[in-house]
């Protein structure tokens, strides 16, 4: 009984000195090389910027290289069926969008994104900004919708291609305010060369990929999207405070294919919400106006449903194709 107590206390002591463990030290030691993240709008985009924080942040936290992929093309569609046909390992990851709910009414895909994507973490929230050329004569929302009816389909809305966020938006917008815009859609990051030419008049862009045109006065901000004001931009209205009931924000997450074991999931869940946790991406997020968002996969499985139902309704209402 002695020995045995003693040999115990040993192996308690011992154990007391090990380092912590990641939170990925029971999927064994994964990951063992580089994991590939993948995102669909490409380089310079407000997907990209965030696939390279959070895959920085995971890199430093478990000590391998997260490497991001852009693979733009088909509102993210591209991106997301490259997921859906990788080993469900955790080394193909995807950089989940709000477009991946917007895709499932707007396109006919060769996947089922709720289906055949396991969620794993939400990382950040971002409104939309309302933003105009300078050229336009409106300094407020309410200016820009009497401007809009007195030009009817004179005002070019610009987006980042049918069917992503930024159009969505935008036909909801023109739904509520009961206006008559004609529809520019850009490839991805063209739309920002196109707005400060002036060849468009109007974005509902990602704050995060926009705030430093407007910062630079080369953009003007009317509203942001979210149904509060954003503290990166606080003497900016929200655009609910005009159209009561819009609201419509950027929202970031991380998937995997299906069948990825359980233990990897919950494993980098918990690596994710450290990394989100950590006050210096925190302070990086909230320079881009971004609101992280801890969470578990249940929590990003019902964001990703309910985004869902409210897009199909907008895209049905708007008759979009």
């Amino acid at each position: 009984m002695k020995r045995s107590r003693r040999q115990f206390l040993h192996l308690a002591a011992a154990a007391a000195a090990l380092p912590a463990l990641s939170p990925l030290a029971g999927a064994q030691s994964y990951p063992t090389r580089p994991v590939h993240l993948i995102e669909g709008f490409g380089a310079g985009s407000a997907p990209d910027i965030v696939a390279r924080l959070i895959g920085q942040s995971l890199s430093e936290r478990l000590g391998q290289s997260f490497i991001i992929e852009n693979r733009a093309g088909a509102s993210g569609s591209i991106a997301t069926e490259a997921v859906v046909r990788a080993s469900p390992d955790g080394y193909t990851l995807l950089l989940i969008t709000a477009a991946n709910a917007i895709n499932a009414t707007m396109f006919k895909l060769n996947f089922d994104f709720i289906r055949d994507i396991a969620p794993i973490a939400s990382i950040v929230r971002v409104p939309l900004v309302m933003e105009v050329h300078p050229s336009v004569p409106s300094k407020t929302v309410a200016e820009f919708i009497a401007y809009a009816k007195a030009n009817p389909n004179k005002i070019n809305l610009a987006s980042a291609g049918i069917g992503s966020l930024p159009h969505v938006a935008g036909e909801m917008f023109k739904v509520m305010a009961g206006l008559d815009l004609f529809h520019v859609p850009y490839r991805g990051a063209q739309v920002f060369p196109a707005m400060l030419a002036g060849e468009a008049q109007i974005y509902f862009g990602p704050l995060l990929s926009s705030i430093e045109y407007i910062r630079a006065g080369k953009l003007r901000a009317l509203a942001v999207t979210t149904a509060t004001r954003s503290d990166a931009l606080p003497d900016v209205p929200a655009l609910s405070e005009t159209l009561p009931g819009y609201e419509a924000s950027s929202w970031y997450g991380i998937g995997a294919p299906k069948s990825t074991p359980a233990e990897l999931i919950e494993g980098l869940n918990k690596a994710v919400n450290l990394c989100i946790a950590d006050p210096k991406l925190k302070a990086r997020f909230a320079n881009l106006a971004g609101t992280v968002l801890a969470g578990s996969p249940a929590d990003l499985g019902e964001l990703i449903s309910n985004e869902t139902r409210k897009w199909n309704k907008v895209i049905l209402a708007a008759n979009m194709k």
